[in-house]
């Protein structure tokens, strides 16, 4: 399944800037960074749980948050890119 992850960490103390480098990390690990705060990752179910688990342990539930948008299986007609940077297809061809 395809879920969008958006997250806002509040930076004001090092310990904000340390929680905010290891969830990007973490959602690097699992997906494709689309904008600044904002992961696309095409996950199994057992993947998600994990990752959801990991940055639930990461951020602090007073002063961050994090949004996830769950796109399903049928995420291609749910997405449209307009501009600069193309996006790219998780399950195309891999070029390396």
């Amino acid at each position: 399944m395809m879920v969008l992850i958006t997250y806002d960490v509040s930076t004001s103390s090092s310990g904000g800037q340390k929680r905010l480098r290891k969830v990007a990390k973490e959602c690097v690990n699992f997906g494709q960074r689309v904008q600044k705060s904002v992961f696309e990752c095409l996950l199994e179910p057992a993947q998600f749980a994990n990752l959801k688990n990991r940055l639930e342990k990461i951020i602090d539930q007073e002063q961050d948050s994090i949004r996830i948008y769950y796109l399903g299986n049928n995420w291609k007609r749910r997405v449209d890119h307009i501009g600069l940077k193309e996006s790219y297809d998780p399950e195309g061809t891999l070029l390396l």
